[in-house]
């Protein structure tokens, strides 16, 4: 099973074809800069599109802190993404309040561990929206 940099380094290897599909869902990788060291740091993370955009959830399994790849957005929301062979940049968002509901039960429809995390933790796990630019 591929995870952490070997799963990085054969999807960007093989455009998703290992990789991509992972545990019965999908992936897709992420890459924000560091909001300290100003370095690119990529991450495989469980998606699912919606319309033209992308959901990817911060869960870390349900601990107390962000990943740390979520300030990094946060602080500078223009990423880079890669859905298989598609690589392109967008601007990531947290979705409103309004939006979380549905985009959530979407996720957890995929990888249903998500619903288990947030019972882990006091902090909201929120969804990110990943818009094409």
């Amino acid at each position: 099973m591929l995870y952490g940099k070997e799963h990085v380094q054969r999807y960007q290897e093989t455009d998703g074809a290992e990789g991509h599909d992972w545990q019965g869902t999908v992936t897709l990788l992420l890459t924000t800069t560091g909001r300290k060291s100003g370095k690119e740091r990529t991450t495989p993370l469980i998606y699912q599109p919606e319309g033209d955009a992308y959901l990817i959830v911060a869960s870390k399994g349900g601990a107390d802190e962000p990943p740390l790849w979520y300030p990094n957005l946060q602080a500078d929301p223009e990423v880079k993404v890669q859905v298989k062979g598609d690589r392109f940049t967008a601007r990531a968002r947290t979705a409103t309040s309004e939006e979380k509901p549905a985009l959530w039960r979407k996720m957890a429809a995929t990888w249903p561990a998500y619903d288990e995390y947030q019972t882990k933790t006091s902090r909201d796990i929120p969804v990110v929206v990943l818009e094409r630019v």
